[in-house]
């Protein structure tokens, strides 16, 4: 299982890189200021990396006692993003309609379109970095089969 500082290493990594790409291109799909978007990005962020730490615990540990280890497959990498994204809609929607002075409606619409973008992203930066850090134990698991 990852320690606490890969942890951290993880979702902060996850958020500064999701944030370089997210704050223009929700501006430009808005039509708002990138610094209203950018708010909304930080603020979203900074709830997403808690949300992310406590749900990626959460679900590693289900995982390893259902399955016998942390290591995902595809189909539960897909279930891993869509259930962390459907958490976080219920905590962010009414931020954003509240900051940015929207309907709850357009709200939801511009939290569906982040969700639907963060989930794509979080697959592949997922992947990456399970690749780029592998844990011992799936090299252990690869060498005895």
């Amino acid at each position: 299982m990852r320690s606490p500082l890969d942890r951290l290493r993880h979702a902060i990594s996850f958020e500064i890189i999701a944030l370089l790409a997210v704050v223009p291109l929700g501006a430009f799909a808005f039509h708002m200021p990138m610094h209203d978007i950018g708010v909304v990005g930080v603020v979203s962020a900074t709830l997403a990396t808690l949300w992310n730490i406590v749900y990626n615990y959460i679900f590693d540990v289900v995982l390893e006692r259902t399955t016998g280890t942390t290591e995902k497959t595809f189909p539960q990498r897909v279930l891993h993003a869509v259930i962390f994204e459907v958490g976080l809609l219920f905590v962010l929607m009414p931020f954003i309609a509240w900051y940015l002075g929207v309907s709850l409606w357009q709200a939801f619409l511009m939290d569906v379109s982040f969700a639907l973008f963060y989930m794509v992203y979080a697959l592949g930066f997922n992947w990456a970095y399970d690749k780029l850090f592998p844990l011992e134990e799936w090299k252990s698991q690869l060498s005895s089969e």
